[in-house]
């Protein structure tokens, strides 16, 4: 029960912010969901004796931040910045044996963390924005719920135990089912209410419904890896969850870890549309 509460209490902020919050405060969210996530982060880097220190974890997370939507030119700056200053205080603080473990944990939690969540405001400031991030939203709780369910109740050949021995392939392929199955919905569902003269025009979108549809399939995947990838953080920490911070569901990084690989491929597919889009050259 107090799974299925905490999902529908998230669920409901996040579509409430899609849809009716302000640029400001969906880069703030962003902000505080990979500070959050940041903390949980650090607990898994220094359970593999790879600590970070806090004041450069959340003084980071701000830093990349700020870079990002003040001065996006200087992004790559700030990063090296502060990997350089948590370099530095490695190699006068820690064991030389352990600076550079310890430093490329620090910059791994910039791009794995940072990174992505960077992207949600951006991608809710494109063309189509609203449609675009609830697809992302979508494609990734369906695909979860659906592997969950499945692997669970029909599984059997394991996915990557070595990773997580509750993942198979029954689930996996059920979860690239639902992907599609729910965000080809959003999509004509959409469409549908444009071409019936709704004027709740946010979930309708202008590329052709068969881009989706291989859209879904990529985000799927994505997150799929995303899973796996911090399965293996926590393995390699030697614990179930990443915190104890959302009810029967363990932290924010067991919630968004789909979204941190699945959010830049949709990243990724935007700027590579446009750069081969008429005109570009």
């Amino acid at each position: 029960m107090k799974r299925i509460l905490t999902a529908i209490v998230l669920i409901a902020l996040v579509i409430a912010l899609v849809f009716f919050g302000k640029p400001w405060m969906i880069t703030v969210c962003s902000a505080v969901v990979a500070g959050l996530a940041a903390l949980e982060f650090r607990s898994l880097a220094a359970a593999g004796d790879s600590p970070v220190p806090l004041w450069w974890t959340l003084g980071s997370i701000a830093l990349f931040f700020l870079a990002t939507f003040l001065r996006p030119q200087d992004t790559i700056v700030a990063v090296a910045f502060a990997t350089l200053v948590l370099f530095t205080w490695n190699a006068l603080r820690s064991p030389l044996n352990r600076v550079l473990s310890e430093t490329a944990a620090g910059l791994l939690m910039l791009v794995y963390i940072a990174y992505p969540l960077t992207l949600i405001p951006q991608i809710w400031n494109t063309v189509n924005g609203t449609a675009l991030l609830l697809f992302l939203f979508l494609c990734v709780w369906s695909g979860d719920i659906a592997a969950l369910y499945v692997g669970k109740n029909f599984g059997r050949s394991k996915l990557a135990p070595q990773l997580s021995p509750n993942k198979t392939w029954a689930g996996a392929l059920a979860s690239v089912a639902a992907s599609v199955l729910f965000g080809m919905g959003l999509v004509l569902g959409g469409d549908w209410l444009a071409a019936h003269g709704s004027n709740f025009t946010k979930l309708h979108t202008t590329e052709p419904w068969w881009e989706f549809l291989l859209l879904a399939i990529l985000l799927n995947v994505a997150a799929q890896f995303g899973d796996l990838l911090e399965s293996a953080l926590k393995r390699g920490a030697n614990v179930k969850d990443s915190g104890t911070l959302l009810p029967g569901h363990g932290g924010i990084l067991d919630r968004i870890d789909a979204l941190l690989v699945a959010a830049p491929v949709l990243w990724f597919v935007l700027v590579i549309r446009e750069f081969f889009s008429p005109g570009s050259f």
